[in-house]
């Protein structure tokens, strides 16, 4: 496929030009809809919502609570359907998968991060991070040279065999991001992933994010009420009226 380059932000030394594939962005919203029932009238969250985001793009998707923005990042990383519409990853319609075959792509495309990491506290760092790539088939070995690989990327390097319910809060939330991104995939969804942090650890985490959103050219959407994060995102986006609005 040919290649051409798009910016990504950098915080300390501006744009910095990675990798996209020419055509067709990397995900396309189409007529996206997604209502849900309360007291047994319907409430309409996403109204034919079409939104286009381009590979290794950086996407904050911000405003108050109950607007809709955790629901768009559980529909895009296919935890839950729309009720009508489409989410093409590469033009394809991915909710035109049958089961094995979703599964199969949420593994291996996309990262999940989210505020509460769902980490297990009895086991280890390196066994948190290796989990995605056991069930993508790797053998022990191998996911654990994988996990081990991004834990040290992640300034994790002396906490390795560490039990996570014995981690720092900051500390956990790397390992949490580890797990995500230890299949490399092509895109990380991010539900408030510094909303747990102090000041300190949330911008080293930003730093992370950022450093390994180059680094691995992927394409990042996060929900987040830090605007300081959403600040550095190459373009802010908020739910109004069931739509998708650019915010300046």
């Amino acid at each position: 496929m040919d290649r051409e380059t798009i910016s990504v932000p950098d915080k300390e030394n501006g744009s910095e030009k990675i990798p996209a594939a020419a055509g067709n962005p990397f995900i396309q919203i189409r007529e996206l809809s997604k209502s849900f029932t309360s007291s047994d009238a319907p409430i309409e969250i996403l109204k034919g919502v079409n939104f286009d985001i381009s590979y290794g793009e950086t996407l904050a998707v911000v405003g108050a609570s109950g607007i809709g923005k955790s629901t768009l990042l559980h529909i895009l990383g296919t935890l839950d359907r729309p009720d009508s519409g489409m989410v093409l990853f590469k033009g394809e319609d991915v909710f035109s998968f049958n089961s094995a075959e979703l599964s199969k792509f949420r593994n291996q495309s996309i990262g999940f991060m989210f505020q509460f990491h769902h980490l297990l506290p009895e086991f280890s760092a390196l066994e948190n991070a290796m989990m995605p790539a056991l069930i993508n088939g790797f053998t022990k070995k191998d996911a654990g040279a994988a996990a081990e690989s991004i834990l040290v990327r992640s300034g994790l390097e002396h906490r390795l065999s560490h039990r996570v319910g014995k981690l720092s809060g900051g500390e956990q939330q790397r390992v949490a991001l580890a797990r995500a991104l230890v299949l490399k995939p092509s895109i990380l969804l991010a539900d408030e992933p510094t909303g747990n942090l102090d000041r300190k650890n949330s911008d080293q985490m930003h730093d992370l994010l950022f450093e390994l959103n180059r680094e691995l050219s992927m394409t990042m959407v996060v929900v987040t009420h830090n605007m300081q994060l959403a600040s550095y995102m190459s373009r802010r986006v908020t739910i109004m009226d069931g739509q998708l609005v650019e915010k300046g």
